[in-house]
């Protein structure tokens, strides 16, 4: 067993309330999780509560990173939207620049980039998107590590770019026999019981390879857990992972 699968990070995107509306219990996963994925404005999150989100996580000692996607609060940021890729670049570049000014104006500092949503699900099959939010994250800071979906054309072209990538995988997300997300709203989709997904994440950081709805098996390197904070069961979840981890001797930490 080497040292990389005896270390790994635990992320979740949070902040992703807007005005008086709020989604998830940001506080409560806060002190599960060892990375926070802080929403940019533009799926969700104001000013006020990406403040609030990075004070809170520098409290708890946990790393942050920008959230950033689709101009979307309507549909969360889960709908495809027809931008081309140097738009997709401005729109990254934006949040990012959002997310860093608010997290130094919380006396913290930004540590990585993960595309939320639609976007995100876009840099692991096309090639253009992944190519625009990766370019759009050197642009601004070239020491920002890109949070990638593991196996997606962005691990790739963001490392061809010299930029740092790290892999993540999804606690309570299925997998199909490619190594993609199974579409939301298709059946076992997500996995909503904490101890499924707990046993499940302890099998795939141990053998470094993803599980397939189907009973697969594919290698890829694995350097971070997402649990998503928007679910009813999130931190039941989020609990039940770091548990099972730390019980299998696995070390949670940022990178």
């Amino acid at each position: 067993m080497t040292e990389k699968t005896l270390r790994v990070d635990l992320n979740s995107d949070m902040g992703e309330g807007f005005g008086t509306w709020s989604m998830g219990d940001d506080e409560a996963i806060l002190d599960i999780v060892s990375t926070a994925n802080v929403a940019c404005g533009f799926h969700a999150g104001d000013p006020e509560i990406m403040a609030r989100t990075f004070a809170s996580a520098k409290k708890k000692g946990v790393a942050v990173g920008a959230h950033p996607g689709f101009p979307d609060l309507w549909g969360f940021g889960r709908r495809v939207m027809p931008y081309t890729g140097p738009e997709i670049e401005r729109i990254v570049a934006y949040q990012v620049g959002a997310a860093q000014a608010l997290a130094s104006y919380a006396g913290h500092k930004l540590t990585h980039v993960k595309a939320h949503g639609a976007l995100g699900n876009l840099t692991q099959t096309s090639r253009e998107i992944a190519t625009a939010v990766s370019r759009a994250v050197k642009a601004v800071d070239p020491s920002l590590t890109c949070l990638v979906i593991a196996l997606g054309e962005q691990s790739r072209i963001a490392a061809e770019m010299g930029l740092q990538v790290k892999s993540e995988i999804f606690a309570d997300r299925a997998y199909d026999a490619m190594g993609r997300l199974v579409a939301r709203g298709t059946p076992g989709a997500v996995i909503h019981d904490p101890e499924e997904a707990a046993l499940r994440v302890v099998r795939m950081v141990r053998a470094q390879a993803i599980e397939t709805i189907d009973g697969m098996s594919i290698p890829c390197p694995i350097d971070s857990i997402c649990v998503h904070s928007d679910t009813p069961s999130a931190v039941k979840v989020a609990a039940a992972v770091r548990k099972r981890l730390q019980e299998d001797g696995i070390t949670i930490g940022a990178w």
